[in-house]
């Protein structure tokens, strides 16, 4: 998969114009605020989903230094997927985006899932070892949607049915002839959640080989990455039917710590994916960059593993990457991930003297000027309005 060209009118600081990276790795550097994050994630949003900034649609659109909001925003995305040239169109509109592809429009912008396919990596995904398990929990459920869609319907079917389940612990110490109708929720959640930890472990088994691998060319085999999914209803991994019976084991077990907490105290909504780095849990001893590095080092396996189901490698976003790791570190992620379309937004001008061999960007006050050979491209597109986060 890879990206053509893309285009922009009125979105966030980017003044209007096209963007055309090559087919490797794409540098792009520049100050904090010039727009380097918002190319990044002009291109995060034909994928389907929101900005992986956690920003509205609403706040997509361009704003004038007096708070004013332009009427719509454009972008048009040309690129190669699915064996074929095809084209991608997003109109962002009063807090809504309208998309087509084709030119065949679609009911939500979300249709899009699918189509264009790319794995992002941005200073937020570092709460993936920094914080607690629900991060890390997410990071499995969103992987395995893009490889697996009937997957988001699974986790809605539980996270259902353990928001009954709660409700129903609540109220049993007032209402003790509800106790019997504990056993057909504890049935139906058993049932969801075996379905989800084992997808989970399946796709864990696929992640892992990797993840260490990659880990181990990012830190030059001087470290050794391990994952490992821990499970509060059962101990070890097994078939559906297995991780089925030990579910209902668990709650039967927790039954009457959950009517004294009034929650589910056991199941894939408390489980936790332990990262270690040489035997020990990053979270807790792993230095910054170590910590980056395993981060780096699951988004890219998450993106080796679309590629062997997809059958194509997706395009890769890294935003900010660079900081906290040192020169070794910087100079595996430019030059040794072939095969694959990368984007790398840095603010260190140095960084970009490592490249060996890519497209080089410069990001200014919303305008992208191409650099080559030490010569800077000015785009025609130059003038235009203010600045905007980015």
């Amino acid at each position: 998969m890879r990206v053509q060209s893309l285009s922009f009118e009125n979105y966030r600081n980017l003044l209007p114009g096209e963007f055309f990276p090559v087919e490797g790795v794409n540098v792009i550097w520049g100050s904090n605020a010039q727009g380097k994050t918002n190319l990044l994630e002009a291109v995060w949003l034909f994928t389907g989903g929101h900005s992986f900034r956690g920003s509205r649609d609403a706040d997509l659109v361009h704003r004038e230094l007096d708070g004013t909001s332009r009427e719509s925003a454009r972008l048009v995305l040309q690129f190669s997927g699915g064996g074929r040239e095809q084209t991608a169109e997003l109109k962002l509109q009063n807090g809504r985006r309208m998309a087509s592809l084709n030119g065949v429009g679609k009911r939500t912008a979300s249709a899009l899932v699918g189509a264009f396919c790319a794995v992002v990596f941005s200073p937020e995904h570092l709460s993936l070892v920094k914080d607690g398990p629900s991060e890390r929990r997410s990071f499995l459920d969103s992987a395995i949607c893009q490889l697996r869609p009937s997957y988001a319907g699974l986790l809605n079917h539980y996270n259902r049915t353990l928001q009954q389940r709660n409700s129903l612990l609540k109220d049993i110490p007032r209402h003790g002839e509800l106790l019997d109708t504990l056993e057909i929720w504890d049935e139906r959640l058993a049932g969801f959640g075996a379905g989800i930890m084992e997808e989970r472990q399946r796709y864990i088994k696929r992640l892992a080989p990797k993840a260490s691998e990659i880990y181990g060319g990012i830190s030059r085999q001087k470290e050794e990455l391990g994952l490992q999914y821990q499970m509060t209803a059962a101990l070890e991994e097994g078939t559906m039917e297995q991780c089925h019976q030990a579910m209902l084991q668990a709650l039967h077990r927790c039954r009457r710590e959950d009517l004294g907490a009034g929650f589910t105290t056991t199941g894939p909504h408390r489980d936790d994916l332990l990262l270690t780095i040489n035997g020990a849990a990053a979270r807790v001893f792993g230095s910054q960059g170590q910590q980056r590095s395993a981060v780096l080092a699951l988004k890219l396996a998450e993106a080796a593993v679309l590629e062997e189901i997809i059958g194509e490698p997706p395009v890769v976003l890294l935003d900010d990457v660079m900081s906290e790791l040192d020169t070794e570190r910087q100079e595996y992620l430019l030059n040794h991930l072939q095969g694959r379309q990368i984007f790398i937004t840095c603010c260190d001008p140095a960084n970009v003297r490592l490249l060996e061999q890519g497209g080089v960007f410069q990001v200014q006050e919303g305008s992208i000027l191409q650099q080559e050979k030490g010569v800077m491209h000015v785009p025609s597109f130059r003038a235009g309005y203010g600045n905007q986060n980015g």
